[in-house]
C-alpha cells in the first residue's frame, strides 16, 4: 500500500434478494396473515388438555389395589410347585375318592338290600325248613343263621372292595389333574404377570405421549407456520403428525394382536376343549391388539 495520504480502501456490501411476481407475493401475505390468525386461535386450545391418564392398575386389580396385593410368582412356584409332597398329595386323594360320604352311603344302602334280602328270602325258607325237621330250636338252626349272617358281610365286604377298586383309576385321574392345576396355575400367573408388564409398559408410553402431544401443542402450531412461511421455496418435508406422537403403532398393533392371541389360545387350549382355545386366540388378538396400539 503507498505512502501518505489519508485516502483508504472502501468496502461495499452487495445483497442478494430474490423476489417472486407480485400477485405471487401478494396470495403469499395473504396465506399468512390467514396462518396468523389460527395461530393466535389456536396455540392455547391444545386438544389434549383434557386427556385424562390411563389407570392400568384399575384396570387390572380394581379400585384401592396394585400388583403388590397380589403373591409374587416365585412364592406362588414354591407354594404349587415345590412344596408339594407327591406321596401325601397321593394318599390324601385316594382317601378322599375312596372314602367320602358318597360311599359310605353305597355300602350302607347295599347292606339294607343284603339285610332285606335275608329277612325276605333266606330266614323264611331257613325257618320252614327247620320247623319242618323239628330242629327250629337246636343248635343247627343257630348254626344256620350265623352262617346267613356271615354270607351277609361277606358279600358286603366284595361289594365295597370291587367298589373302591372301581375308584382306584378315577383317584389316579383325580391325582394328575390336581398336579396338572398346579403346573398350570403357576404357568397362566406368569404369563398374565408378563402381560400386566407389557401393558403397563405400554399404558405408560401412551399416557406420557398424550402429556408430551399437549406440552408440544404451542410448538406444532408454530411448525405449521414455519411450513407457511417458507412456502414459495418449494415442496418440503413436514410432519402431518402432532409433535410427541408415536411413529410404529400400527407394529406394535400387529405385534400385540399376535402374542395376545398366542397367549389367549395356550391359556384355552389348557382348559382342555377346542372351542375354548379359539375363543381364547380372538380375546386375546383384540387385547394384544388395542395395548399394542395405545403404545
Amino acid at each position: 500500500m503507498g505512502g501518505g495520504g489519508g485516502g483508504g480502501h472502501r468496502i461495499t456490501q452487495q445483497i442478494n434478494q430474490i423476489t417472486y411476481a407480485p400477485y405471487i407475493q401478494q396470495h403469499h401475505t395473504a396465506f399468512l396473515n390467514e396462518v396468523a390468525t389460527y395461530k393466535y386461535k389456536l396455540i392455547d386450545k391444545s386438544p389434549f388438555s383434557d386427556f385424562t391418564k390411563f389407570d392400568i392398575e384399575n384396570a387390572f386389580f380394581g379400585a384401592g389395589y396394585t400388583i403388590a396385593n397380589y403373591s409374587s410368582l416365585f412364592p406362588l412356584f414354591n407354594e404349587y410347585i415345590l412344596n408339594i409332597d407327591l406321596d401325601v398329595l397321593y394318599n390324601s386323594v385316594v382317601e378322599s375318592t375312596l372314602n367320602n360320604q358318597a360311599i359310605h352311603d353305597l355300602i350302607v344302602a347295599e347292606g339294607a338290600l343284603l339285610n332285606d334280602d335275608i329277612e325276605t328270602n333266606a330266614l323264611p325258607r331257613m325257618t320252614t325248613g327247620s320247623r319242618d325237621i323239628n330242629s327250629s330250636l337246636s343248635s343247627t338252626f343257630l348254626i344256620g343263621r350265623s352262617q346267613l349272617e356271615a354270607a351277609r358281610l361277606k358279600n358286603l365286604a366284595k361289594f365295597s372292595a370291587e367298589l373302591k377298586y372301581r375308584l382306584l383309576p378315577i383317584a389316579n385321574e383325580r391325582w394328575a389333574t390336581i398336579l396338572n392345576w398346579n403346573k398350570n396355575v403357576v404357568a397362566t400367573y406368569a404369563e398374565y404377570l408378563k402381560f400386566y408388564i407389557g401393558a403397563h409398559t405400554d399404558v405408560s408410553d401412551f399416557n406420557y405421549e398424550m402429556i408430551t402431544k399437549d406440552t408440544l401443542w404451542p410448538f406444532t402450531i408454530l411448525d405449521h407456520q414455519r411450513a407457511a412461511l417458507a412456502a414459495l421455496q418449494g415442496a418440503k418435508s413436514s410432519s402431518k403428525d402432532v409433535m410427541g406422537s408415536s411413529t410404529n403403532r400400527g407394529q406394535k398393533a400387529m405385534a400385540g394382536a399376535l402374542s395376545g392371541a398366542a397367549m389367549g389360545a395356550q391359556i384355552g387350549m389348557e382348559i382342555g376343549t377346542k372351542s375354548a382355545g379359539i375363543w381364547g386366540a380372538v380375546i386375546g388378538a383384540v387385547v394384544g391388539g388395542a395395548a399394542g396400539y395405545y403404545s
